[in-house]
C-alpha cells in the first residue's frame, strides 16, 4: 500500500501543481488513498520531496534527483532565489530563507556537498547547519555569499 500510495504521490506531484500536503492529502482521497496529514508528511520525508516557487509566486512541491547534469546550477538558482540572510552561533550556521523554501534550499546545500557541512535541519523559513568548527563556520559563510552573489 506504502509503496502504491508514493507512486501516486509522484505522479500527483508531477501532473499538477501541489502547492500544500492538504492538497497532496486530497488528491490521494480522490485517487481513492485513505490518507491521514501524518502519513502524507511521512511520505514527503520519506520520498525528499522539496517546494520550488514557481512565477507567480505560488509554491510546488517536486523531487529533486541527485547527480542529473546541470543540476548543480539548479541548486545554485535555488539556493539564490530562497536565501535571506545569514549569521553564525559558533559552529551552527543559521539561515534565514523566504517562507516555504527552507526544505529547498537546504537540499541545495546538501547538493552542493561543502564538507564542512555536517548536517543541515530546515523547517519553513529557517535552516540550521551543523558545521565542524567555528572557523569552519565562517569559511562556508564566505563561500556562500559568493554563490549567492555570483562571484567567482
Amino acid at each position: 500500500m506504502k509503496l502504491s500510495r508514493q507512486s501516486k504521490i509522484l505522479e500527483l506531484i508531477n501532473k499538477y501543481d501541489i502547492e500544500t500536503q492538504e492538497d497532496l492529502a486530497e488528491g490521494l482521497m480522490k485517487e481513492g488513498y485513505n490518507v491521514t496529514q501524518a502519513t502524507v508528511s511521512r511520505d514527503i520525508r520519506e520520498l525528499k520531496l522539496t517546494k520550488v516557487a514557481l512565477d507567480d509566486g505560488r509554491q510546488k512541491y517536486i523531487t529533486i534527483q541527485k547527480t542529473e547534469p546541470g543540476m548543480s546550477e539548479k541548486y545554485t538558482r535555488v539556493l539564490r532565489d530562497g536565501f535571506v540572510s545569514m549569521d553564525m552561533a559558533q559552529n551552527i550556521l543559521v539561515i534565514k530563507t523566504v517562507s516555504g523554501m527552507a526544505m529547498a534550499v537546504a537540499a541545495a546545500l546538501d547538493a552542493l556537498q561543502i564538507n564542512s557541512i555536517v548536517g543541515c535541519i530546515a523547517g519553513d523559513d529557517t535552516i540550521l547547519c551543523a558545521i565542524r568548527t567555528a572557523q569552519e563556520t565562517v569559511t562556508v559563510m564566505e563561500k556562500l555569499n559568493k554563490i549567492i552573489k555570483n562571484v567567482e
